[in-house]
C-alpha cells in the first residue's frame, strides 16, 4: 500500500494518538499518501450530542492542524484532509455546505446507522431482520448516488444473520451501484484484525464475481494500525480467497472526488 485514506483522530472520542504519531508511523511503514478521515460531525439540532464524532465547531481546528502538518511533512509524505461521512437524508445538505466552506479535500462514505444514530439502528449489531438489511442497503445506495464519495468504507458492515439468499438479494444492489457509479469498495483492515463480522467472505466473493473494484483501508484508530497488508496474519489469504487482489486499485491511483462546488 502506498496510500491510506481511512485514518481517525482523538476528536471522535474513540481513537488514540496524535496526528504527528499517525504521520510518523505511516512514513515508517512506507506510505506515500496519508488521508485523515475522522468521523464527520453532524449538524444536529440543539440537545442532540454524539459521543462518537467531533462537533461542528471542531472542523476548522481539525483542518488547520492538518494543514500545518501537511506543510511540515511535505517532503516526506502527502497529507490529505477528509472525513468519513455518515450519510443521512436529514442532515447531509447542511453538512456538505459546511465541509465545502472549510475546503475539505475528500470524503469517504461509512454507513453505521440507518437512518441515523438517534433514530435508527447500528448496522454492526447482529440482526435477522430483512427490513434492517433493506434499510441499510437503501440508505447506503442513496449516499453513493450523491456522487461525492471517493469510496465506500466497510460496505459489508451490516451484521445480517439471516438467510444467505436474502443477504445476496440486497447486498448485490450495493455492488451494482458501485459498478454503475465507479465507486471502489473498501476491504477494511480494522474489521479483519479485530475479527469483526466484516470484511466477510460472502460479500467479497460475490462482489468479486460481479467485477467490483476494491481498495484497502486501514481504518486506523491508533497510529500502530497503519500497517501493510502483509503484516497482518491471514489478510493476504483472505484477499486471494475472495478474488480481491485481481480487482484491487493501487491506492495512489484512486480517483479523489472533490466536494468543492
Amino acid at each position: 500500500m502506498l496510500a491510506n485514506y481511512h485514518t481517525h483522530t482523538v476528536r471522535c472520542n474513540h481513537a488514540t494518538g496524535t496526528e504527528r504519531e499517525y504521520i510518523e508511523e505511516a512514513i515508517k511503514h512506507g506510505f506515500k499518501i496519508l488521508g485523515f478521515s475522522d468521523h464527520v460531525p453532524q449538524p444536529y439540532p440543539e440537545g442532540l450530542s454524539s459521543r462518537i464524532r467531533m462537533k461542528m465547531e471542531d472542523i476548522g481546528e481539525y483542518r488547520q492542524t492538518l494543514l500545518n502538518l501537511r506543510e511540515e511533512y511535505k517532503d516526506k509524505i502527502k497529507i490529505l484532509i477528509g472525513f468519513e461521512v455518515e450519510y443521512t437524508v436529514q442532515y447531509f445538505p447542511k453538512l456538505i455546505e459546511a465541509l465545502r466552506e472549510n475546503s475539505i479535500d475528500y470524503i469517504i462514505q461509512g454507513q453505521h446507522y440507518a437512518p441515523d444514530e438517534f433514530n435508527g439502528f447500528y448496522a454492526g449489531m447482529p440482526t435477522t431482520s430483512e427490513q434492517d438489511l433493506r434499510d441499510y442497503v437503501d440508505l447506503t445506495i442513496q449516499g453513493m448516488q450523491t456522487g461525492l464519495f471517493t469510496y465506500l468504507a466497510h460496505p459489508d458492515l451490516i451484521n445480517f444473520h439471516g438467510d444467505d439468499a436474502v443477504y445476496r438479494k440486497y447486498m448485490q444492489k450495493i455492488v451494482e451501484a458501485a459498478l454503475q457509479l465507479d465507486i471502489p469498495l473498501e476491504v477494511n483492515m480494522l474489521g479483519f484484525v479485530e475479527k469483526r463480522n466484516y470484511p466477510c467472505d460472502r460479500f467479497f466473493s460475490m462482489a468479486s464475481e460481479m467485477g467490483a473494484k476494491f481498495i484497502i483501508g486501514c481504518d486506523a484508530h491508533k497510529p500502530t494500525a497503519l500497517r501493510q497488508p502483509e503484516e497482518i496474519p491471514g489478510f493476504l489469504e483472505f484477499m486471494e480467497r475472495n478474488g480481491i487482489t485481481k480487482n484491487l486499485i493501487p491506492e495512489n491511483e484512486v480517483t479523489i472526488r472533490k466536494i468543492k462546488q
